[in-house]
């Protein structure tokens, strides 16, 4: 596992910028805002919930931006639109999940090499450090076969398709991201890799997530998954 580092010093704090789409995520999003460091932008894509999501984000001091349009890549491009519109081109901007399962604890394993221009992309590995249950095993096959197709498309050997990602702002608005539901990550990894950015993974503990998923958490929800997936590494080859 990525060893601990030191927290952020207020200097590197305000370099960071976070986005995290949140749909119907009130049992979680209280809990993960509450292990951010203070001084560190954070932006709340609300992606058109029914529960008190938005509020609880508020209440917890995170600027809460609305997206009601479903879609994972739509609540993210609509979180990236806002900080581009706020930060210069060199700020840190790191996606997080809203569900608990990721530990906020590896931000500065995964902004430092930004600050300090080492790497352009970082993105988490899960698979060896996951706790029982966190991954469940057609979540595991999903990723094997998704970095596997990116290998054979790109030649570059992902481990993993962590969501708990950071990339310079400004080398992520130029990858011109446009997949609006599950492909969003597929898409990110192979744009990265053709844009010849410098990419670093850092293994990464991996909880149960709060609630159910909306994606690995039902049968219909893991096939579109699969299928968005296998059309997204075709497409955006």
């Amino acid at each position: 596992m990525s060893h601990p580092q030191p927290p952020l010093t207020p200097a590197e704090r305000a370099r960071v910028v976070i986005v995290i789409p949140a749909l119907n995520e009130a049992r979680s999003i209280g809990a993960v805002l509450q292990r951010l460091p203070p001084g560190v932008a954070v932006f709340v894509v609300d992606n058109g919930s029914t529960d008190a999501t938005a509020h609880l984000a508020l209440e917890a001091g995170a600027t809460v931006i609305s997206e009601p349009r479903r879609g994972y890549g739509r609540a993210v491009q609509a979180g990236i639109a806002a900080a581009a519109a706020r930060f210069p081109a060199d700020q840190a901007l790191v996606i997080l999940d809203a569900d608990c399962a990721d530990d906020p604890d590896l931000l500065p394993a995964l902004v430092r090499p930004l600050l300090a221009d080492e790497a352009d992309f970082v993105l988490t590995d899960r698979t060896r450090d996951a706790e029982p249950g966190a991954l469940l095993p057609h979540q595991r096959a999903g990723n094997r076969l998704a970095t596997t197709l990116i290998r054979w498309q790109s030649g570059h050997r992902y481990a993993d398709m962590g969501p708990f990602r950071a990339l310079r702002l400004g080398a992520l608005v130029d990858l011109g991201l446009r997949d609006p539901t599950y492909g969003w990550n597929v898409e990110m990894q192979l744009r990265a890799v053709q844009a010849g950015l410098r990419i670093r993974e850092v293994r990464a503990p991996y909880r149960p997530r709060v609630g159910q998923s909306k994606i690995s958490g039902t049968l219909r929800g893991s096939v579109a998954a699969g299928a968005k997936i296998l059309w997204s590494v075709w497409r955006y080859r």
